[in-house]
């Protein structure tokens, strides 16, 4: 009699982890939304102004690119590609020096142009070399700082997104809120428009008995509307001053790359992303509001302007991030799952969802399709020349 093999682990070469494909091999619109990058040639928050002080730098990231970000002793900020050119160490683990940033390892010194200014060590007769980093277009707005990740020049033709309620001498209150996720970006466009998740929210209910009205798509934008009762939540019910306002219907649209919604005129919200990479997303959300939006509990008193930004700073503290936490908590579920089920059909229901996800993917094949045909030219020139 023959005893029984022994169990033994599989070989390397037996066990291939299963990774989602890449979008150049991804398959229907699932693969293809969820392997999809952002179009970099559009201004992204990346920090908060305040939280940048003359002399810092930190490293910040656009589609598993890093980049340091740092204030000179002027206050101005610069963006410059986060490597030295010498021995390619990161930027942001040296310091910044008057207005330079220095490598931690040489002392090789970048001004905010990316260019090298100085080298604290001999230069073996060499001279300065003409040596520069890669540099990007910085601006400041709603106390966020945006980084034009894309071409330079196309900078200049697309201006940073205005939100004109929070412009002028009299703004609508506001106090962003921010969350990093290990979520593909296109997962959390598809959570914050789709009002088929009431479920999740049950505890705080923001939103209840969601119909789906309409849903177009104009250009580079997608419109949602829902009817719902918002706003109905045991601390919102108190607190909104429902009078004047309709409550029970929202508009919402991903205005590619961003998203924004608009409840009775008076409660207004952007979702600004950032790609980190291909599974972290930065998301910052301003949710700003006419400021007769909010009464005294239980009284027709609308509260004092002067009152709204510690009401709201509370509000996010004690309801907004944890609410927020719970899209969280769904959508690094999702990006788990979508790791190991890629190959699975997408059993989805809303018409938006498909909508959402095709405008990511075509944006996405338009870049890809204008990055070719700019590395194209040079070549082709270059083959036309005797």
């Amino acid at each position: 009699m023959f005893a029984p093999r022994a169990k033994t682990s599989a070989s390397s070469s037996e066990v291939t982890a299963r990774q989602p494909p890449t979008f150049d091999k991804a398959e229907g619109r699932k693969q293809k939304a969820r392997s999809a990058g952002l179009d970099p040639n559009y201004w992204y928050p990346v920090e908060y102004d305040e939280a940048i002080a003359p002399g810092e730098v930190r490293e910040i990231s656009f589609w598993g690119t890093s980049y340091a970000l740092f204030r000179d002793a002027k206050g101005e900020l610069h963006v410059i590609e986060n490597r030295c050119a010498h021995r390619q160490l990161r930027l942001s683990v040296g310091h910044v020096d008057g207005c330079n940033l220095v490598c931690a390892y040489h002392g090789w010194r970048y001004d905010g142009e990316g260019r090298v200014v100085g080298i604290d060590h001999d230069l073996f007769d060499r001279g300065m070399p003409r040596i520069k980093v890669s540099c990007k277009e910085v601006r400041v707005r709603y106390g966020l700082v945006w980084v034009f990740f894309g071409d330079k020049e196309r900078a200049k033709e697309r201006d940073v997104p205005v939100i004109p309620e929070l412009e002028g001498s009299a703004p609508w209150p506001c106090v962003p809120i921010d969350f990093t996720w290990r979520a593909h970006h296109s997962m959390i466009i598809d959570n914050v428009s789709d009002f088929t998740h009431a479920y999740l929210h049950r505890k705080y209910q923001p939103f209840t008995d969601a119909k789906l009205t309409d849903c177009r798509v104009e250009g580079d934008k997608v419109f949602v509307e829902y009817d719902a009762k918002i706003g109905q939540g045991p601390v919102y019910q108190r607190l909104v001053n429902h009078s004047g306002m309709n409550t029970n219907h929202m508009e919402l649209c991903y205005e590619y790359p961003f998203q924004w919604s608009n409840t009775g005129g008076r409660i207004k919200h952007h979702c600004f992303i950032l790609p980190i990479d291909r599974t972290t997303t930065r998301c910052f959300f301003l949710f700003y509001y006419d400021p007769h939006t909010f009464k005294v509990p239980f009284v027709p008193v609308t509260i004092p302007r002067r009152l709204l930004r510690a009401l709201l700073t509370a509000g996010n503290t004690l309801l907004v991030r944890p609410l927020l936490a719970q899209d969280g908590f769904a959508v690094e579920e999702e990006q788990r799952a979508y790791e190991r089920h890629y190959d699975a059909p997408m059993m989805e229901l809303n018409p938006a969802i498909g909508a959402f996800q095709a405008l990511t993917i075509r944006k996405w094949e338009e870049y890809l399709a204008a990055s070719e045909n700019r590395q194209r030219a040079p070549r082709a020139r270059a083959a036309a020349t005797p």
